[in-house]
């Protein structure tokens, strides 16, 4: 089993910054693409930011500019660096990791973190 654990959620006035963390925990050998997703009241959850592990990243275009996704492999920890906030931007932000290898060789996928809330007020 692995556990994903967020933190760095919070209020904060448009135009602020904050920085998510997420630590993986649990039987890890490897952990290939590691992502961080949202989810606003009322609607889907929608993907932010990917990295994989040789550090290839991938961003919504509503983020591009704002957002950084950065991981250390080292420690399991995947982080969301977010400037400029806007009001838009507020929602749960889960962590999510596509594919992990517990032992060698052998794989687990879609694990996700519990959730941590960013309000952006404006």
């Amino acid at each position: 089993q692995v556990q994903l654990v967020e933190s760095g959620g919070g209020l904060v006035q448009a135009g602020g910054s904050l920085r998510l963390s997420c630590a993986a925990s649990g039987r890890i050998f490897s952990i290939n693409a590691m992502g961080w997703y949202r989810q606003a009241p009322g609607k889907q959850r929608e993907l932010v930011a990917a990295i994989t592990s040789s550090g290839t990243t991938n961003y919504a275009d509503s983020v591009k500019g704002r957002f950084a996704i950065s991981r250390d492999n080292a420690k399991n920890t995947m982080y969301l660096k977010m400037n400029s906030l806007k009001p838009e931007d507020t929602a749960v932000y889960y962590c999510n990791i596509d594919r992990v290898e517990v032992v060698a060789g052998s794989y687990e996928y879609g694990y996700w973190g519990q959730g941590t809330q960013v309000t952006v007020s404006s």
